[in-house]
């Protein structure tokens, strides 16, 4: 499709629509010289398909490819649409002026904007750069870009020499690396693109720009994400919403430290979360496809973009699910139980064929083999052709089955034997559910039976461990679509006003720690112990009578966030004289205000705990507690809302809920009261979330009879934004008791 849509689309930001489908273009640094990136960008926008009007911009030559080159952008004789900038970084902030000036609607900075370190400045090149355009209203790509192709309407904004034609397909790619982008743009895959951007540093326009136009596009069906930071979070999260409201899979392969998560770790909970927390949260409330590198991503896009796709879990009235998953063909027993073992491992589940289907697979098969998923076929090597196709078919006709694969090496045949493609065809038109070749060796590929195969609607997955993992993305969608946490039900737990106007003023007093800061947790929903503070010994044993021994005795010394590692915590106090005694110890060495604490039996502990995300906002942080942290590293990381069935849900992600559950002889835990832990730390999360930086609950001791929140510890923003309390906030909390 040559040309705009718009009438076609959802409103789309102007400036955002003159950049991606410009019709005038200024090429700032235009030069004649062969080889230059000046002259590779004149010849990659000349073959724009549509044709935009272009104008070469150098005081230096008159003359470039044969059009007038103009010696400034005041010297056009229009205001263009889009700017691309191959200046060196000293001129970046003259051109880009001078754009905004003479009217320019958007640019493109190849250069990394890399500030003089001679030059005494106020304020860093990128950030003037960045106003310089806002202020006028301008889009830009980049600085540190490739530039983007817009395939869909013909325009290529690149200096860099790339195939034409570019492979036209349901793809659209945003990526941070200009390496990925070149590479993915000459993969010779399955698939191509509508949209494909090298943004960059992301100065002005930011990703969820670039999604939102791609979505706008009918010819996109799938996006592909490579980035390195969150620079636009709830831009962002609202483009992951429309792509999950429009069924638009998101594959997503995250590299680095997000820029959410370098200032993330506060209190424990924000340790716990890591610097891959934030997109471990974006990826679950949006159902993101994450992928571990580049080979998962290419398989994933390619099975992706063959629009066929698996359906949900077959339920019966009763509730039942019928077990389903992916079927494959193979023509080796080693193999066979390969590719078993790897699906195994990864989670990718063989459906459980039927009766039926065995039946009319065993009329196939040669003598000796045994009809079963995965299916061994290789026996005389008679009829190859027939056999393959035939069982191929038979397993895209059970109910169960909802991908199928033929797992061959793909190889090139020496003797010319064509029977593996032909087979595949003959399936295809057979069936539409989703049909691919599982590759085991990438490299033994014939790239022109690939490329065959491809041209069918067929995709190639190039290796046994990626391609499993993209055929799990493939089943994980079809689930996924169901229930999307932020996209297709309405966000929320109703905020109680009364609620948060008390949390909001204990925060605002400073005194959010010890009683008051459990009490806080008792009014989301939050078992608590009995706890009373006191002051000197009489004080001290007459909340024990009050509560009743055995009791145990807590620093409540303001200043002391992690009471375990100064020894600020003593369990297990059966009496008034060993109180008397523990008591007169800990107040001459640690001051003389504590807490007495009711003694709660031993269960399995549980940490719960919130983040902020600079660019998500609150994130919830819900794992293995104790000393558990430690041994297991067991957590996950959701942004809020979470209903029951989500808390759930993530909960049973987790090692320790094997613990929960019960083992050896223990009785397990009472998990409704678990999952009421995490859906009201989703409230409190929610309500909170503009006061607080960190709360961090662990242990939640977890046992038959609830699940109880004995030590917390919470980081407003004002405290974090004054750097106080000081402690450590990286270090790992030792839990109270």
């Amino acid at each position: 499709m040559i040309g705009s849509a718009t009438q076609l689309r959802d409103p789309v930001a102007p400036s955002l629509l003159a950049m991606l489908e410009a019709s005038s273009v200024a090429l700032v640094g235009a030069s004649p010289r062969s080889g230059s990136f000046g002259s590779r960008m004149v010849e990659e926008v000349a073959k724009s398909a549509a044709q935009p009007r272009i104008y070469p911009v150098n005081p230096n030559y008159s003359h470039v490819a044969g059009t007038k080159c103009f010696g400034s952008l005041a010297d056009l004789p229009e205001a263009v649409d889009l700017a691309l900038l191959a200046v060196p970084d000293v001129a970046l902030e003259q051109q880009l002026t001078s754009a905004a000036r003479c009217g320019a609607r958007a640019a493109v900075i190849f250069g990394n904007a890399h500030e003089d370190s001679r030059v005494d400045v106020q304020m860093p090149l990128r950030q003037r750069l960045a106003d310089i355009a806002s202020g006028a209203g301008m889009q830009l790509c980049g600085a540190g870009c490739m530039g983007f192709v817009n395939v869909s309407y013909g325009l290529r904004a690149i200096g860099y020499t790339e195939p034409d034609p570019l492979p036209s397909g349901p793809v659209a790619l945003v990526t941070h690396s200009g390496s990925v982008f070149s590479a993915l743009l000459r993969a010779r895959r399955g698939f191509g693109f509508t949209l494909a951007v090298s943004s960059g540093q992301e100065l002005v326009t930011t990703t969820s720009a670039y999604l939102d136009y791609a979505l706008s596009q009918p010819e996109t069906r799938v996006v592909a994400l490579v980035l390195e930071a969150i620079r636009d979070g709830d831009g962002l999260k609202r483009s992951l919403a429309r792509a999950a409201e429009q069924d638009v899979p998101v594959v997503l392969l995250s590299v680095g430290r997000s820029a959410g998560g370098r200032e993330m770790v506060a209190a424990h909970s924000g340790a716990l979360a890591g610097s891959d927390g934030s997109w471990e949260a974006l990826a679950r409330a949006y159902g993101i496809h994450r992928v571990a590198d580049l080979t998962e991503l290419a398989d994933t896009l390619e099975l992706f973009a063959i629009g066929r796709r698996a359906r949900a879990s077959n339920r019966s009235a009763q509730g039942d699910v019928t077990r389903t998953g992916i079927a494959t063909v193979h023509d080796s027993g080693l193999e066979r139980a390969h590719v078993a073992d790897l699906a195994d491992e990864l989670g990718v589940p063989f459906a459980a064929i039927s009766a039926e289907t065995k039946q009319r697979l065993t009329s196939l098969l040669d003598p000796g083999l045994v009809a079963a998923n995965p299916l061994d076929v290789w026996g005389t090597g008679a009829d190859t052709r027939d056999l393959f196709a035939g069982c191929l078919s038979a397993l895209a006709h059970d109910d169960a089955v909802d991908a199928v694969a033929l797992a061959v090496d793909l190889v090139h045949e020496l003797d010319g034997d064509d029977s593996y493609p032909f087979a595949l065809l003959d399936a295809a038109e057979r069936t539409g559910k989703p049909l691919a070749v599982l590759s085991n060796l990438g490299s033994a590929i014939d790239s022109e039976i690939a490329q065959q195969l491809r041209g069918h609607g067929i995709p190639v997955l190039e290796g046994t461990r990626s391609g499993l993992l993209a055929l799990r993305h493939l089943l994980d969608h079809a689930e996924r679509t169901e229930s999307q946490t932020h996209a297709n039900r309405a966000a929320s737990e109703a905020t109680k006003p009364a609620r948060r106007r008390r949390a909001l003023s204990l925060l605002a007093s400073g005194q959010a720690h010890g009683a008051p800061l459990l009490k806080l947790l008792a009014d989301y929903g939050f078992g608590v112990p009995c706890v009373l503070p006191a002051e000197g010994e009489a004080g001290v044993l007459a909340a024990a009578t009050t509560i009743g021994y055995p009791v145990v005795l807590k620093t409540d010394e303001a200043e002391i966030q992690h009471k375990s590692d100064v020894g600020g915590v003593l369990v297990g106090i059966a009496n008034a004289g060993q109180l008397a005694a523990a008591y007169a110890e800990m107040a001459a060495r640690l001051g003389p205000r504590v807490l007495v604490c009711q003694s709660v039996p031993a269960g399995v502990e549980v940490a719960l705990g919130v983040v902020r995300d600079p660019q998500l906002g609150p994130l919830l942080i819900i794992g293995a507690g104790g000393v558990l942290v430690e041994l297991l590293s067991d957590r996950v990381v959701a942004m809020p809302p979470v209903s029951e069935k989500q808390a759930r849900a993530l909960v049973e992600e987790l090692k320790v809920s094997r613990l929960l559950a019960g083992v050896r002889g223990a009785p397990p835990a009472d998990i409704d009261s678990v999952i009421a832990a995490v859906t009201g730390l989703s409230a409190l999360a929610i309500e909170l979330a503009d006061e607080l930086e960190a709360l961090d609950i662990n242990p939640v001791i977890c046992g038959p009879d609830g699940a109880i929140a004995v030590d917390a510890l919470v980081v407003t923003h004002t405290q974090r934004l004054g750097n106080s309390p000081s402690r450590d906030l990286a270090s790992p909390r030792r839990p109270g008791v």
